[in-house]
Order: C-alpha cells, then sequence, then structure tokens
C-alpha cells in the first residue's frame, strides 16, 4: 500500500483519487477551496464535477496543501493546466528531493511552450516527474468501465513503479519513455477536437469528424517528430487513442465548447456554459506558436486559432481548410521516377 496525494479535486482528480483508493492505496484529495472540500466531506460525492461517484469513507479530503504532500510516496498533480505552475510553485516547499510526481494535466503554456511536466520541474527542482495520459474520461474511470492508458517517465523503474499502482481490472497502463510525445499528444488533442466539436455544431457528419481525426493527428505526429518525440507515440494510447476519444465523447468538455461556437456561440460564452476548464483554447496558442517556431505546417490548429482569437467564421475556416493547395498524403519521395 502506497501513500498517495492527490493535488486537485476536479473531475480527473476524484476520479482517480477513487480508483488509486479502490487499488488499496491510501489516499489524499487536496482542494483548494473550503467550500468543495467540505462537501467532498459530507457527500462522499463530487456532485458538481462527477455525480455517481462515491467516494470510499477512508480517502481523506483536505484544504491543507502540506497535510496533502507530507510523507507521500507519490503525488497526482491533477489541477488545470493552467493552474500547474502556481500550484506546483505552493508544492515546492513541502517536496522532498526525488518525489515521484505523476502530472496528470493536458495542456502547453502559451508564454513559455514548455510542456507541463517541464513547468513542474522548473518550480519543483530534483523531482523524478512522470506522466499519465490516455483515452481516459474521468465519468468512466470513475464507473469502472476498462480503459488503458500509458505511463511516461525518464527512468524505466519509475514508469513500472507506477504502472503496478496505477493498474487495476479495469485501468490498463502501459508504459513509454516519451514523455515529451504523450505530453504533446495530450495537449494539442485537444486543440483538434474543438475543431471537431465545431463540426458537430454545424452539422457536418461522420466523414468530416474523421477527416478531422485523421489530419489532426498528422499535423500532431509532424510537430512533434519536429521536436523530438517518437512518431510511434502519436499512434498509440496518449496521440490517436486519445485524440478519437476526445473528439467522438458526450464527455469531452473540448468538443462540447467547440460544438457551442459551432452553433453560434462565442468562445468565452461557450467556456462560460462548459463550466470547466476547456484545456484546448488555452494550448491552442501554444501550438500555433510551437508550429512557427518548428517551422511545421498545421492548419487546423491555424483555422481554430482564428475562429477562437479572430473572430472568424467557423464555415469560412472549414472553407480554408477544403480549398487549400493540393497535397499528396505520405510524401511526393514514394512515387516511381
Amino acid at each position: 500500500m502506497k501513500n498517495i496525494g492527490v493535488i486537485g479535486a476536479g473531475s480527473w482528480g476524484t476520479a482517480l483519487a477513487w480508483l488509486l483508493e479502490n487499488n488499496g492505496h491510501h489516499v489524499t484529495m487536496w482542494s483548494y477551496r473550503e467550500d468543495e472540500a467540505l462537501a467532498l466531506q459530507t457527500d462522499r460525492e463530487n456532485r458538481s464535477k462527477l455525480p455517481g461517484v462515491k467516494l470510499q469513507d477512508d480517502l481523506l479530503i483536505t484544504t491543507d496543501l502540506q497535510a496533502a504532500v507530507d510523507g507521500k510516496d507519490i503525488l497526482v498533480l491533477a489541477v488545470p493546466s493552467p493552474a500547474i505552475r502556481s500550484t506546483a510553485g505552493k508544492m515546492s516547499p513541502f517536496i522532498r528531493e526525488n518525489q515521484v510526481i505523476v502530472n496528470v494535466a493536458k495542456g502547453v503554456e502559451a508564454e513559455t511552450l514548455l510542456t507541463m511536466s517541464q513547468i513542474i520541474e522548473q518550480q519543483i527542482p530534483g523531482v523524478d516527474v512522470a506522466v499519465l495520459s490516455g483515452p481516459s474520461h474521468a465519468e468512466e474511470v470513475g464507473r469502472g468501465l476498462p480503459t488503458t492508458c500509458v505511463i511516461g517517465a525518464r527512468k524505466k523503474e519509475t514508469a513500472e513503479y507506477l504502472q503496478e499502482v496505477f493498474m487495476s481490472p479495469v485501468f490498463r497502463v502501459y508504459t513509454s519513455p516519451d514523455i515529451l510525445g504523450i505530453e504533446l499528444g495530450a495537449a494539442l488533442k485537444n486543440v483538434i477536437a474543438l475543431a471537431a466539436g465545431v463540426a458537430d455544431g454545424m452539422g457536418y457528419g461522420d466523414n468530416t469528424k474523421a477527416a478531422l481525426i485523421t489530419r489532426g493527428i498528422a499535423e500532431i505526429s509532424r510537430l512533434g517528430i519536429a521536436m523530438g518525440a517518437r512518431a510511434e507515440t502519436f499512434f498509440g494510447l496518449s496521440g490517436i487513442g486519445d485524440l478519437i476519444v476526445t473528439c467522438a465523447s458526450v464527455h469531452s468538455r473540448n468538443r462540447k465548447a467547440g460544438y457551442l461556437m459551432g452553433k453560434g456561440y462565442t468562445m468565452q460564452e461557450a467556456m462560460d456554459e462548459v463550466k470547466m476548464v476547456v484545456e484546448g483554447v488555452h494550448s491552442a496558442k501554444a501550438a500555433l506558436s510551437l508550429s512557427k517556431k518548428y517551422h511545421v505546417e498545421m492548419p487546423i490548429v491555424t483555422e481554430i486559432n482564428q475562429v477562437l482569437f479572430e473572430n472568424k467564421k467557423a464555415s469560412d475556416a472549414v472553407n480554408e481548410l477544403m480549398l487549400r493547395m493540393k497535397k499528396d498524403e505520405i510524401g511526393e519521395e514514394l512515387w516511381e521516377k
């Protein structure tokens, strides 16, 4: 049994706290809000963000960050990506050397273009950072529905240690050394999911969705390879796996926000309606900046940025994508001469 601190009591933090407690570990979950922590303690349920998932009686809930961090074998950092920097900074005084921290937030910081694990290492030097990602909506994990994820870490022993901790009959975990690829796939799929939601909101069909998913993973993998990640990662769980579920699922807040924009909502109106952090909006600017920095063509990312931040009509963005210059799908060098 491991002592684990889950930092963040949103839907994903709650689902992982439930999963880890169910795996036989001793879990403390931290919320920054007194009212939220009190409701969780009283109701044993996150009624606003994960209704129907009953928390075990032994699962501790606190607003004391030091109590959630001190003496833990593993820390799971499950706050939204815009809060990773500030939360990691607040945790830093209580963290010991080589502390294992598992990041489960998905995003790239727009101002610095750093991934979440890079921010954690910057804010808390000397820690052993891993990442967990894959097709895993909290609503289904909390109901015990089977899924698979991937743990990324620099050291194989860390990845295998965490694999053993998270693994269950309904939560299968693979390991990978490609932290960068896992994080890029996790962050950028949210941007493509916004585009997929816009298409759904405009009444387009399955063909359109399939095209966005396929060309979306092509954009993500091109950028990731240019940045030094492994191609295989983008065709695995944190790449195409997470992209499919985020573009298609009714649980996806990114798809829902895009859907509302496709129906005519502004970006802010859509985010207000979703009532949770829409990670893709925060990652879209970073994705566009990375595409320029690494000279990688990313037309879907470019168009969704214009819809989000430049008031471009979604219908015009679709026309731009469809009427781009003619291309080969896999490269000219393969044609017979």
